[in-house]
């Protein structure tokens, strides 16, 4: 079951969601790339999906749906939480591999073609009807994100492929939760796309590398924090996506940029001041385009 287009409020609520997400992810990426220096993006990975089933835990303990009973840990379509769950453990393959070898900004701006992805697949799969104003705001925002990345740059090296596929991954977990219906726990529906991505991660790394031994307490609380911040932004993010529809949420994520070229000037030295104007102009004047259509609809 796939459910109505929300009221105002609601979707002010998803967008608000949707931004704490994109806030613990960009916190993850700085932690991820301060890690890639002594650990490979698969052992991050298989790490972050392992600890990152820390925060559905603690949401089923604190609504009360944690029982010992396994019915009570059955959801509908629970083949599709579990491929969910595989598609973002390639998703973060890809995106922790850009960041050990791309500048923090780099990925950001690429990662947004997710935005695109969405719209596609809210089409595709959801045959959901996008509009000239929606249309209208994902180009503006896209434009925005190609001026801040200058095609021709360290940008489109083959590296760069990498957060694109990325992106793809993330936006088929973005759409796929629209197919649970009301009556599905969030919590629940986060426990088995957690486990399966965990699943997924640690079988790519058992095949293709060795385990690092953790050098200091340091680096394990390192480990640790980051995969909380993932965990909780995935969330967060899929929490926004049951509440809002994803055409509108899509022009939200280019204020992802914001963020990320600011954090990478505070922890990495980068100066994103000249790279950001005026693409990001471009990205802001997407959101509030799509906020401002969506108030004019709701009067």
């Amino acid at each position: 079951m796939i459910t109505p287009p929300s009221d105002p409020r609601r979707a002010l609520r998803a967008i608000g969601l949707l931004l704490l997400a994109i806030v613990c992810f960009d916190l993850m990426a700085v932690l991820v790339r301060v890690l890639s220096v002594r650990y490979s993006a698969l052992e991050l990975s298989a790490y972050r999906n392992v600890l990152g089933v820390i925060p559905s835990l603690a949401l089923l303990v604190a609504t009360g749906e944690l029982r010992l009973r396994g019915s009570n840990l059955r959801i509908e379509k629970w083949p599709l939480a579990v491929l969910r769950g595989l598609a973002v453990a390639v998703a973060q393959v890809c995106f922790y591999s850009a960041l050990g070898v791309l500048e923090l900004a780099t990925v950001s701006a690429l990662g947004q073609t997710n935005a695109m992805f969405v719209v596609i697949l809210s089409v595709l799969l959801l045959g959901e009807r996008v509009g000239p104003w929606r249309i209208a705001a994902l180009v503006v925002g896209f434009l925005g994100a190609l001026w801040i990345i200058r095609p021709g740059g360290e940008a489109f090296s083959v590296h760069a492929l990498l957060p694109v596929g990325a992106a793809v991954c993330y936006a088929f977990s973005m759409i796929s939760v629209r197919f649970f219906g009301p009556g599905t726990s969030n919590a629940l529906l986060y426990l088995y796309s957690s486990l399966a991505a965990a699943l997924g991660a640690i079988a790519m790394a058992a095949v293709t590398t060795e385990f690092t031994p953790l050098q200091s307490v340091g680096d394990a609380a390192l480990i640790f924090v980051m995969s909380i911040l993932g965990g909780t932004g995935v969330l967060f993010m899929m929490l926004a996506y049951r509440m809002g529809e994803p055409s509108l949420l899509a022009p939200f994520n280019y204020f992802g940029l914001i963020s990320a070229f600011s954090l990478g000037w505070l922890f990495f030295g980068e100066a994103p001041v000249d790279t950001l104007f005026p693409g990001v102009l471009l990205i802001v004047a997407a959101g509030v385009l799509i906020l401002w259509r969506e108030n004019r609809r709701s009067t």
